[in-house]
């Protein structure tokens, strides 16, 4: 038996890219022998095995046929006669179709170092059309290794169409889908990977509300970028220099859907955009069955995110009733990537990127302001109900009218 070391670990370190994990692939064993020498299966379609010391995935080496639709529709061989070229020819791109011997000796029988060194992702073989979730994994990897300069083979780019057109997206497992764009915004270039869905003709398939945005314009004045999915992609960018979160992200991807059922008669203008968003970011969250603090957030943005850029002119009422809605004094952690979600989105606008937005910190002034009301104090007053309630929030209007006085003397 042989063991390599296979795949992404092999790829991040001929790139100097950070190894995430390590997989290995055995060759020339079986089943039985591994569970002698004291490994744990876990795979119950194909033989994956955990070391008994470091829980690293090991898996036999094996073939896969293609028996139905979806990325689950494979029959898969695995024997000791399987070779590791044969292993390696099932995998999606050449770069992640090369092998490391114990010895340290590189297999690389798909030309994987060669599309390393020219910055193309190229699939192995004719055989990447048979599973349709590997556009949404090329899309990430371009999302991924975009800053050095990856892009897309045409080849490859030809035979995503050609899954696209063929339908078989369709077949896709909701929660795989989700997993792969929860994955994509946690890269570093995840517009990256909203350009490729787009380019191969995927988004309109799996995100057709982003899709639509692409073409719709926006007035000059307030976005020189004029288009919709173009200002959606420069936001994006924006959100991963304030923040790692793909929480923020993903609220900054979905915040403008409103715009896109806008009717054309009325373009440029995008009249209660806002608050048409919020149903089709709560269609997008039930059809991926995304989770329930993605899907708040992002409600939360689309519907005051422009409240939020207007806040330095606000009566101080309006400000605290912003607080008030988005629940900035019980969730202040969810209001801060609601701010930093706002600031994405006034900064994703052509020649604006580096602007100020002096309108977070002043909401972040105004939340502290009301949390220094305490409602015991009023309590004790023997006040409760409505009553308890109409008096918190004159006070904390009071002190936020008294932090704006203070800060314009």
């Amino acid at each position: 038996m042989d063991t390599y070391l296979v795949g992404g670990a092999v790829r991040d370190k001929m790139l100097n890219f950070p190894v995430r994990e390590r997989d290995w692939l055995v060759v020339g064993a079986t089943p039985q022998q591994m569970l002698d020498l004291g490994y744990r299966q876990v795979g119950k379609d194909f033989p994956v095995f955990l070391h008994p010391t470091t829980q690293e995935e090991y898996a036999l080496a094996r073939t896969e046929r293609k028996t139905g639709k979806g990325y689950t529709g494979f029959s898969c061989y695995s024997s000791p006669d399987v070779t590791l070229e044969q292993d390696l020819a099932r995998r999606d791109l050449t770069i992640n179709a090369m092998a490391q011997s114990s010895a340290g000796q590189l297999i690389d029988p798909y030309g994987g170092q060669d599309d390393l060194d020219k910055r193309i992702l190229r699939h192995v073989s004719p055989a990447f059309s048979e599973d349709p979730l590997r556009i949404l994994r090329v899309a990430r990897f371009a999302a991924r290794y975009a800053h050095l300069g990856f892009r897309v083979a045409d080849e490859t780019l030809t035979l995503m169409q050609q899954i696209v057109a063929s339908g078989e997206l369709e077949h896709l497992v909701a929660e795989r889908i989700w997993k792969e764009i929860e994955s994509a915004l946690s890269e570093l270039d995840p517009g990256e990977f909203i350009q490729v869905l787009m380019n191969c003709n995927a988004l309109k398939v799996i995100l057709p509300e982003v899709d639509r945005l692409f073409g719709v314009p926006q007035p000059e004045k307030y976005h020189p970028e004029i288009d919709t999915g173009l200002h959606t992609l420069l936001a994006l960018k924006q959100a991963v220099e304030l923040s790692d979160s793909t929480l923020m992200r993903y609220a900054v991807l979905v915040h403008d859907l409103g715009k896109g059922v806008t009717p054309k008669d009325q373009w440029p203008s995008h009249i209660a955009h806002e608050t048409k968003g919020i149903k089709l970011v709560r269609n997008v969250g039930n059809r991926f069955k995304i989770p329930k603090n993605y899907t708040e957030l992002s409600i939360l943005v689309s519907r005051f995110h422009t409240h939020c850029h207007r806040a330095l002119e606000m009566r101080p009422v309006k400000i605290v009733n912003l607080l008030t809605q988005v629940d900035a004094l019980r969730r202040p952690e969810r209001f801060e990537l609601f701010l930093l979600a706002s600031e994405a989105d006034a900064r994703g606008r052509k020649g604006l990127e580096h602007q100020p937005y002096p309108q977070a910190d002043f909401l972040r002034r105004a939340l502290v302001c009301t949390q220094s009301i305490d409602p015991q104090a009023f309590v004790e007053l023997g006040l409760k109900g409505k009553a308890l309630g109409e008096k918190l929030t004159e006070a904390r209007i009071a002190a936020v009218s008294q932090m704006k006085r203070e800060e314009h003397a």
